[in-house]
Order: structure tokens, then C-alpha cells, then sequence
């Protein structure tokens, strides 16, 4: 995974991003947890969305974890 940097926006008491965090640390090892509702830009940007990976700033999936995506890019 180096030189990738994958940031997951959540949302207290959100099930879904719980279960979204716990799939991704299967598979990545390390990644930064964002509260869409801390910065009024990624609340805009994501809005309802959450969970919502990025990797390297790019929007990767949401909602759901896309772990056949995830793995691709962790492997580059």
C-alpha cells in the first residue's frame, strides 16, 4: 500500500460504517477515519453518502464496501 492513501468518511452511531471500517481492515492494514460532519467540505461532497472510501482522493465506493476495487488498488 505505500504511496496510497486511503481515508474512510463516517458518521457517529452509523452501523453501516462500522461494518464498513471492520470489511476494510481485512483488507487494509491502515487507512484514516474522517467524521463527514467535522469538515463542512467533506459534509457537502458525501452529504448522506456515508461511508465513503477514497484512495488517493478519488471516491472508490460508498455505502457498501467494493472489496474486489479495494484489493486492486492496495496491490498497485
Amino acid at each position: 500500500m505505500p504511496g496510497h492513501r486511503f481515508i474512510v468518511y463516517t458518521r457517529e452511531d452509523c452501523q453501516l460504517c462500522d461494518d464498513f471500517v471492520a470489511e476494510l481492515s481485512a483488507i487494509v492494514p491502515a487507512f484514516e477515519l474522517q467524521d463527514v460532519d467535522d469538515d463542512p467540505t467533506a459534509r457537502r461532497r458525501f452529504g448522506l453518502k456515508v461511508p465513503v472510501l477514497t484512495c488517493d482522493g478519488s471516491v472508490v465506493c460508498h455505502g457498501r464496501l467494493n472489496a474486489g476495487e479495494v484489493r486492486r488498488l492496495a496491490a498497485r
